[in-house]
């Protein structure tokens, strides 16, 4: 260890040079502590200051350019570098008058005089915002100001609050207690001025997120989210999300600086934020759209974003402090006194939570905690002589099984919940059918359970439908016995007990669906049933035909809930008829017929031209806007199950070109890229393929950010795709490269080249040819054009044998690959010669081709060839070439073919030009 300070001071400069600032640091710090020579120890403040400017730690680089001035007051590098650091920390003055030392000091620096001309501009705009921001709150809170104005003072607030200059103007003069002032107002419009104004403020500074967090205080900011005004609700849950990213370290990048001072410990804060969202969850003083903000909140920062991060302390603080509070939530009924304030979405969102917060646990030991809360609290509520906390537990399992569903399971196998699910359906109180059967309904999704429930269910589920009045009950028994068909592999309860009438079935669904008098979630069952009625092809064929039912079910799609988005996605799939079918294979059909075995025949309803009837018909009554504000839905409600089924309906409606551009009007190709980047396997080949028939018609640059579109397509390159998949993606990407020079790169670096390469050596006509064109716009891009040149590969002779084919439009597009990269590439000319001993017969064949644009593209070959090399031209002179030339140059002028002509007089001018020939007078 040296001892030297002098050395050390050395070592340290070793250390900033080679840009390690921390051991730069160090050999600086144990300089000072050996160091007793005043002149060495300002040098080595001022360069310790310098380390802390690189690693933005400016209070620390002001206070060390401090002490180096304290030494020595004309030290020009510390006063420079103490400007640079007191200018990061907001200190405008202070940092100009440092400068103005320094350009005192050396006026002819033009560093300082820029220096000081950009502060003194951030200074007069310091002052401007001060005053503007003053003015704006005076406007605020005077309640004697015009509307107008507020309005504007309040819409200015919120943009200054976005910046970050403005928000810290804002920060620095007392601006958060005046915006807790105009909270106090009451006025709704001041609140959310306010609201919005600190949510900006929150954005991407940790240190200020944290201080405005203390200064209002959590129990506040859940008191305002708690309010029933959806705006203001919204506007302050959007306010604890940005405080919360800062709290994760997550949300934008910080440029403040990295001063100890905002690197705060936030574990506390975060607990005392999610045990506050807890209490939410149970208290009555919240409403229902407060609780669904809480649950949002909830659901987005608790479970861990990275599965690979082994860290889900988050998950297990919730379980342990608030499982209860949210199975609470679940097992509540509307129809009952005291339930807490809801809104139709509550309960599903706490089971969607529910659902998270399992998914998130990581062994056993932590999954069996999780069921023994859950079952323990179950118990807490089964009491025999209390049916309405029995109902309780019931809801509570009800809910479970729409969130963890093997969980469910498990609790469903809880002693009695299913005796006590199957006897409350025979209940004489309408409460109590209500609750069992939308049990029985989640608990018959698998099939052990199915037979239960249809040896013991179905008849009470029938009678049900029959004899109840209230129609909240008759829709879910009917849901439940299609459910029930459904999960059992069989409509036998169905079938039974409709007596072959579903369109009389469907028909009183739909009738539901248009009763605006009936509440959304009832309605919502009506879709479901739906889901399972319009398999029948008669049912689905009235269905589109219904255009009020039509609009009343893509309304209730926009109302971002779990089952109803999968239900709507259902019902348009079947309608559609966009879901897999088996081919039934001749020989077998004929087999079964002679064994006297049941066929099943395709229904007339179900052939082509109704399919595509009905396709027109939801076209028509707006299915592309309703999808596209369903694919918008928060990923914990649409699920990668409803993503494919909304992929498969994208599919079907882009069947016909003639309907492609209204379903890009409406958002549809927008609405696709997420599709086809997440979801299931099927899902995301299904969108790409829809995208792909989108992009081999319409513009892309209207159609959707097509930079994004690029990979989906490349996906379909796939031999395991099918070959209707493989041309209509080769036709859009063919489309893309010929827009512009990025997207063919952006082509090529999605590693696309070879399959399109693959692709040119199909047997099947359509893919070749599509396969051609798209690499004749490729060979553009000099990058494509580089590996035509390199050696070792066939692809310049794949395109050689490309023009000599028979079919017309592959030659067009290798004839114009071919003419362009000889054209850029002098190289290739040579190495075409080389490549194939039929080159020199196949550019003969095509300068005297019947199709003209075979024909100049021949010439054109010729032309690059013969400017090229003139050895290469003297090769083409004593061929047969020279003949097709002359014939060709010969010919009167005529406008249709003048280019043609002209191409190749042009040819016979450079072969003059080498004297490889002369001219027609001279011969």
């Amino acid at each position: 260890q040296m001892e030297d300070p002098i050395q050390l001071k050395e070592e340290g400069n070793k250390y900033f040079q080679a840009g390690d600032y921390e051991k730069a640091v160090q050999s600086y710090t144990q300089a000072m502590k050996l160091n007793k020579d005043k002149a060495l120890q300002a040098v080595l403040y001022r360069n310790r200051a310098a380390c802390y400017l690189k690693k933005e730690e400016y209070a620390k680089a002001a206070s060390d350019a401090s002490r180096a001035i304290d030494i020595n007051a004309s030290d020009i590098k510390a006063l420079y570098r103490r400007s640079q650091a007191l200018e990061k920390l907001g200190k405008l003055d202070q940092a100009f008058k440092d400068a103005q030392k320094c350009a005192t000091i050396e006026p002819r620096n033009k560093n300082f005089q820029e220096t000081l001309r950009r502060l003194g501009a951030n200074i007069q705009d310091k002052f401007s915002t001060d005053s503007r921001v003053q003015k704006m709150f005076e406007i605020l809170l005077d309640e004697n100001s015009e509307k107008e104005k507020r309005e504007k003072a309040a819409n200015n607030l919120i943009v200054l609050g976005r910046e970050e200059a403005g928000a810290e103007r804002i920060f620095q003069n007392n601006g958060v207690s005046l915006l807790l002032q105009l909270i106090e107002t009451k006025n709704p419009d001041m609140i959310l001025a306010a609201v919005r104004t600190l949510s900006g403020m929150c954005t991407g500074h940790k240190a200020r997120a944290t201080a405005i967090l203390h200064y209002l205080g959590i129990d506040n900011i859940c008191m305002w989210m708690s309010v029933d005004n959806e705006e203001i609700s919204l506007a302050v849950c959007n306010l604890l999300q940005n405080i919360t990213d800062c709290l994760l370290g997550q949300g934008k990048e910080e440029h403040h600086g990295k001063e100890e001072a905002v690197v705060l410990d936030t574990k506390k804060d975060l607990k005392v934020i999610t045990l506050r969202l807890l209490d939410m969850l149970v208290s009555k003083n919240v409403s229902g759209q407060g609780r669904d903000r809480a649950l949002n909140l909830l659901n987005k920062n608790t479970p861990r974003k990275d599965p690979k991060d082994f860290d889900n302390s988050r998950t297990i603080f919730v379980i342990d402090n608030g499982l209860k509070k949210i199975l609470k939530v679940v097992g509540q009924i509307p129809e009952m006194p005291n339930c807490l304030p809801l809104t139709e979405n509550t309960q599903l969102t706490a089971s969607v939570l529910l659902n998270k917060l399992y998914d998130d646990l990581r062994c056993d030991p932590e999954r069996d905690n999780y069921r023994v809360i859950c079952e323990e609290y179950i118990k807490s509520k089964i009491d025999p002589q209390d049916m309405d906390k029995t109902l309780h537990a019931i809801q509570i399992v009800s809910g479970v099984l729409q969130g963890p569903f093997d969980l469910g399971n498990k609790l469903l196998g809880m002693k009695g919940v299913m005796e006590m699910m199957v006897a409350l359906c025979g209940s004489e109180r309408e409460i109590d059918q209500l609750v069992a059967v939308e049990a029985l309904i989640h608990a018959s999704t698998k099939l052990s359970r199915a037979t239960f429930i249809i040896s013991n269910g179905i008849n009470l589920l029938k009678e049900i439908y029959k004899k109840s009045k209230n129609e909240k009950i008759k829709i879910r028994a009917l849901v439940g016995l299609c459910k029930l068909g459904s999960a059992g592999g069989t409509d036998y309860g169905l079938r039974q007990f409709a007596e072959g009438s579903t369109e009389k079935l469907a028909k009183q669904c739909r009738k539901w669906l248009c009763n605006t008098g009936i509440d959304a979630r009832t309605r919502k069952w009506a879709v479901e049933g739906l889901s399972y009625l319009t398999l029948d092809a008669d049912v689905k064929d009235d269905f589109v035909e219904d255009e009020p039912a039509l609009q009343a079910m893509f309304e209730l799609a926009k109302t971002s809930d779990k089952t109803i988005l999968y239900s709507v996605a259902s019902a348009l799939v079947n309608c559609t008829n966009s879901y897999d079918t088996k081919e039934l294979v001749p020989e077998l059909v004929q087999l079964a017929r002679f064994s006297k075995q049941h066929v099943p025949e395709e229904h007339p309803k179900d052939k082509k031209d109704f399919v595509v009837k009905r396709v027109k018909r939801l076209l028509k009554a707006g299915v592309v806007s309703a999808l596209a504000c369903m694919v918008k839905a928060d990923s914990a409600i649409l699920t990668d199950q409803s993503k494919e089924l909304i992929a498969r309906v994208f599919l079907a409606l882009c069947e016909d070109p003639k309907d492609r551009g209204t379903i890009v009007a409406e958002g549809g190709g927008k609405a696709l890229i997420p599709l086809a980047v997440e979801g299931t396997d099927v899902g995301k080949i299904k969108a790409s393929h829809a995208l792909a028939k989108i992009a081999a018609v319409s513009n892309p640059d209207i159609a959707f950010p097509v930079y994004e579109v690029v990979k989906p397509l490349v996906s379909l390159l796939n031999t395991e795709r099918d070959g209707l998949q493989n041309y209509e993606a080769l036709l859009g990407l063919t489309n893309f490269s010929g827009r512009s020079d990025k997207l063919r790169l952006k082509i090529v670096k999605e590693k696309a080249l070879p399959d399109i390469e693959n692709y040119m050596f199909e047997n099947h006509d359509q893919l070749r040819q599509a396969a051609t064109e798209c690499m004749c716009n490729l060979v553009v891009n000099k990058e494509v054009q580089e590996r035509f040149v390199a050696d070792g590969n066939d692809r310049l002779k794949l395109v050689v044998l490309l023009c000599g084919e028979d079919d017309e439009k592959v030659q067009v597009a290798a004839a114009g690959a071919l003419a362009m990269l000889t054209a850029a590439q002098k190289k290739l000319c040579s190495k075409m010669t080389e490549v194939t001993t039929q080159w020199l017969e196949i550019l003969q064949r095509l300068c005297l081709h019947d199709n003209m644009k075979v024909q100049h593209r021949g010439l054109v070959i010729s032309f690059n060839l013969i400017s090229a090399d003139k050895e290469l031209a003297k090769k083409l002179v004593e061929s047969e070439l020279l003949e097709i030339l002359t014939y060709v140059a010969k010919q009167e002028d005529d406008p249709k073919k003048q280019h043609i002509i002209n191409t190749a007089r042009d040819c016979l001018i450079k072969c003059m030009d080498y004297g490889l020939i002369k001219p027609f007078s001279q011969a």
